[in-house]
This record gives C-alpha cells, sequence and structure tokens, in this order.
C-alpha cells in the first residue's frame, strides 16, 4: 500500500471520519413520484416500519417520516451540521421559526451550539417522475468554549459556492467545489462566525470533486498533524502513486505530503474531509455532543425544561407549498440563490 493511504475501509452510510469531525452519513435513495402532497404513495408504505425506516435492502427509506421521508423536529447541541445536496430537495425548519428549501449543489451550514430543534424533511416534488434524493450530512465538533454559542443557519447556494477546474495536458478536467477551505489559491466561503472551519489555521477543508475519466488533481501538503479522509462513493477506481483504490471506499490519507489522484476510464466522484483536531474530550450521546458526561446530562435537562425555545410549527416538521422554489429565511431576513431552478 502506498505510504500516503494510511487505511482504507468499505464506504458506508456512516462512519467517522476523525477530530474535528463526528460523522459523516451519505443518503441516496430512490424515492418514486410523490402522491400530490409531496409524500409517498399510501400503498407503497404497507411494509414499511413508520417512524424508524432504516431498512438499507431497499432502494428508499422513510427515516423518521410518517408520509413525507425526512427527519421531523429533533434537538442537538454543542456542534455543526453541513448538509450538502446531491440530487433531490431537502426542507428545513427550526426552533427560532427559520425555514428553507434547499436543492441539488445547495449546501447549508448549521451551528447548534447552545441548542436549537430543527427538522429536516425530503418532499417528493415530482409527482410525474422519481424523486432521487442524495446528500452528504457532516456534523463538525466545536471546541468547548464555543458549544454554548448562539444556533446559527446560513446557505451556500450552488451558484456561489467557488469551483476550480484543473485541467491536464489532455484536457481531462477535475472539478473541485470549495465548500470550505482553499484549494488551489480558491478559497470557500466564510462559514458561520463560530465554527472551527472559521479560523485558517485550523485547516477545514470540505470539498467535493468531479473527476472526468484520465484527468488528476492534487490534494496539497497541510501539516503532519492534519486528519484527511476522503471517501470514493461513485466511479470505478482511481489511482494514487502506483495503488489502485476501488470505487465505494474510505480512505485516511497523511496531511504533510502533496498525494495526487489519478481518475481511471470512467466519471469518479469524491468528498475529502479535512482539517486540525481539537484535541477535547468528546461525549456523544443521541443529539447532543459534549464535552464530559455531566454536560450530557445537562443538555437533556435543559431540553426537557426548555424545549430549546420550543417548536414554532403546527406540526413536527414544516415542508414549504410544491411550487415554492429554493429560499432561505434566518436571521430576519429572506436569502435566496442568485437563479432559480425547480
Amino acid at each position: 500500500m502506498s505510504k500516503k493511504i494510511l487505511k482504507v475501509s468499505n464506504f458506508n452510510f456512516r462512519e467517522n471520519p476523525e477530530d474535528p469531525y463526528l460523522a459523516r452519513m451519505h443518503h441516496l435513495d430512490l424515492y418514486p413520484p410523490g402522491n400530490g402532497a409531496m409524500g409517498v404513495p399510501s400503498e407503497l408504505l404497507k411494509d414499511r416500519n413508520l417512524g424508524e425506516d432504516f431498512d438499507f435492502s431497499k432502494d428508499w427509506k422513510m427515516y423518521y417520516g410518517k408520509d413525507i421521508p425526512g427527519f421531523p423536529a429533533h434537538p442537538h447541541r454543542g456542534f455543526e451540521t453541513v448538509t450538502i445536496v446531491l440530487q433531490g430537495f431537502v426542507d428545513h425548519a427550526d426552533s427560532a421559526g427559520q425555514s428553507g428549501k434547499y436543492g441539488a449543489g445547495d449546501v447549508q451550514w448549521m451551528t447548534a451550539g447552545k441548542g436549537m430543534q430543527h427538522s429536516e424533511m425530503f418532499p417528493l416534488v415530482h409527482e410525474d417522475q422519481n424523486n432521487t434524493l442524495e446528500l452528504f450530512q457532516v456534523w463538525l465538533n466545536l471546541p468547548a468554549k464555543d458549544k454554548f454559542v448562539e444556533p446559527s443557519y446560513k446557505m451556500l447556494w450552488n451558484e456561489e459556492i467557488p469551483k476550480v477546474i484543473i485541467e491536464n495536458e489532455e484536457n481531462q478536467k477535475t472539478t473541485i467545489r470549495v465548500i470550505a477551505g482553499c484549494i488551489s489559491g480558491t478559497k470557500g466561503l466564510e462559514p458561520n462566525p463560530d465554527s472551527w472551519a472559521n479560523k485558517e489555521e485550523n485547516h477545514v477543508g470540505i470539498y467535493t470533486v468531479t473527476m472526468e475519466p484520465g484527468s488528476s488533481f492534487t490534494l496539497p501538503k497541510v501539516s503532519s498533524t492534519l486528519n484527511r479522509n476522503m471517501y470514493f462513493y461513485r466511479g470505478k477506481s482511481i489511482r494514487i502513486d502506483d495503488e489502485e483504490v476501488d470505487t465505494k471506499s474510505s480512505l485516511k490519507l497523511v496531511g504533510d505530503e502533496p498525494i495526487t489522484i489519478t481518475n481511471g476510464k470512467t466519471e469518479s466522484y469524491l468528498l475529502v474531509l479535512e482539517g486540525e483536531p481539537i484535541n477535547e474530550p468528546i461525549v456523544n450521546h443521541g443529539p447532543f455532543v459534549m464535552n464530559t458526561f455531566e454536560e450530557i446530562q445537562q443538555a437533556y435537562q435543559d431540553y426537557q425544561e426548555t424545549q430549546f425555545g420550543g417548536w414554532p410549527w403546527d406540526v413536527n416538521y414544516h415542508v414549504t407549498p410544491i411550487e415554492v422554489g429554493r429560499f432561505a429565511k434566518h436571521e430576519e431576513k429572506d436569502d435566496r440563490p442568485p437563479e432559480k431552478f425547480f
């Protein structure tokens, strides 16, 4: 094995990318045409464990949804979620009364901080065709000093996310979307103000990579303490040095040497997560991530007493009307992408 590859394992639905990250989830659901109310037709729900459907032998899951797939209201404290949508749409609502709809190419960056509730639903907006949903959700930890910051979220719209296009001598292209960090002198958009990613010395990098057949690119040398993980989730094969790696692989890579990735004969898709560790104790219990078990107990007590501000919506999830395009309402203002698409 190449000395630049520290570990190779099978690509799974959920994995631990290492400090400063807590988890990396990959949702790929081949939902059917919608029922006119953005839900799954009732006849297709008869064999489902509604309210907790994580049957990975099926083409799609309801998760905790009963008619519309997704995750109704649930609390978080002590970390951030970065949701990268590749296909389909997500409806967001939270305990501060904020809401939004975002779709393929968009990224939502949410800081749970001292505590918030939110729902993430996957509306079936098409009634005459399938509704494929694909997204990555990344959990990024907060250091102890920032675990009680005010909750917030922002949208990184697809049209505004910086892209780097690298061509080789044969004009074969690699396209890198810089969600966070810096590649080839191109910086990502500004993260949330209290994020570990907001300081350059923390070297937080989140990149999605599309490689044409035969193309190549190089991850730069950063530091010997960097945790760097790459997920090869679609394609056939890539090569690092003389080591061939098959698709559906998760790789831990060194951070203190440049790493050149060369694609095989079919288009390939990668996700790269890297960053300097926070190096603090981590206690993860359910929806809360703190530094001690006592803080976890306090989080549950606080949630029981305050509901983190309560839930202002009529039901435990919220979806926008089917005709509404992408938008975000937060911090008492409306935020819309540069272009509307549906």
